[in-house]
């Protein structure tokens, strides 16, 4: 029998929950500084390192923003792309829908068309010389105005025809969806299909917000739906897709340790749940460590892992056609191992 950790490395799989900004590795922190003249804080890798290691959702961005610092250029934008893209290739992901965060950019002077060209020029090519397929998502930065993420969505509109979504992320707690209720109805308006994080660090009422305010096709998180039986009924009747990260949420205490997880109670209620990455540069993990890391935690069975990975092109924003061509590929495989009837 095929063991789980093969299992896994073969399955084939979608991530839906992915800050580029967040796949900065220390060593492309230091590298990207020196060739743009950046100073940082740091005088080693092994220092960003331990810059890593934090308790909070605040403690991390604080650390996330400054990183952000050190990209400047298309080419960094293009180079933190790809290398993201050839590592989760290797996990066998053949579909990611990426975050990016245009306005932790303009705020520093990067023109939006500088970010955008970047990473959606890495996307086209990691489809053309991997064969993965990609959608990209621009988020709004929460604690951040309204005002901002229409002037956001302004500069946006000449790039439509690359960007399929919008988003909203930062800090949770504070910031209640309710307050981006214009931003999303334009954003919707203009054609561009909606997520938000939901239910992390915040509470289940944040979920309705993100349902019934801003109309969200997705998720983002949503482990606190757990504590509302309605909103269960809600998200498993609509089949709403949750994009859950199960290593960021320990790492950022959200969840106390991997053994006390919702997402197995998640399947078990009948939600669509995924398993993604989130910021793996900082939460010690990409997708396949954070499928590991559930299955051996919550004894996950290959049917388990099996409807993860289906969920994960069910909750995708591909064409009917092409999900059905995946969840096959997903279907044939685990049938090899018995994970299926």
């Amino acid at each position: 029998m095929k063991s789980t950790d093969s299992f896994i490395e073969g399955l084939p799989k979608a991530e839906l929950h992915l800050h580029l900004e967040g796949s900065l590795e220390p060593e492309q922190l230091f590298d990207f500084a020196g060739r743009n003249k950046v100073d940082i804080p740091f005088r080693s890798i092994d220092e960003v390192r331990a810059a890593y290691n934090f308790a909070n959702l605040q403690d991390f961005l604080d650390i996330y923003y400054q990183g952000m610092n050190v990209l400047t250029t298309e080419q960094d934008f293009y180079d933190l792309t790809m290398a993201y893209c050839h590592r989760v290739h290797a996990d066998n992901c053949r579909h990611v829908e990426v975050f990016f965060d245009p306005q932790g950019h303009t705020e520093r002077d990067i023109p939006f068309q500088v970010v955008i060209d970047g990473i959606a020029g890495a996307l086209q090519a990691a489809e053309n010389e991997l064969g993965m397929t990609s959608k990209l998502i621009m988020c709004f930065l929460r604690h951040l105005s309204e005002e901002s993420a229409l002037e956001t969505l302004d500069l946006a509109e000449p790039c439509l025809d690359r960007i399929a979504g919008v988003g909203l992320d930062s800090s949770e707690v504070g910031h209640p969806p309710s307050k981006f209720i214009n931003a999303f109805k334009r954003a919707g308006d203009m054609g561009l299909l909606r997520v938000a994080h939901a239910g992390e660090e915040g509470p289940p009422s944040y979920v309705w917000e993100a349902l019934d305010l801003l109309k969200v096709d997705r998720i983002d998180h949503g482990n606190r739906a757990l504590e509302d039986s309605k909103l269960i009924a809600r998200l498993a009747e609509t089949k709403m897709t949750l994009t859950v990260c199960p290593l960021s949420n320990t790492r950022l205490c959200v969840v106390n340790d991997m053994v006390d997880h919702p997402l197995k109670k998640m399947l078990d209620n009948g939600l669509r749940a995924t398993i993604n990455s989130d910021d793996p540069a900082y939460f010690g993990g990409y997708l396949n460590e954070n499928y590991r890391a559930v299955a051996d935690a919550l004894a996950l069975s290959k049917e388990d892992l099996t409807t993860l990975a289906v969920n994960s092109f069910l909750g995708s924003f591909l064409d009917p056609g092409d999900k059905a061509a995946h969840i096959k590929n997903v279907t044939d495989y685990a049938g090899e191992f018995g994970a299926i009837d």
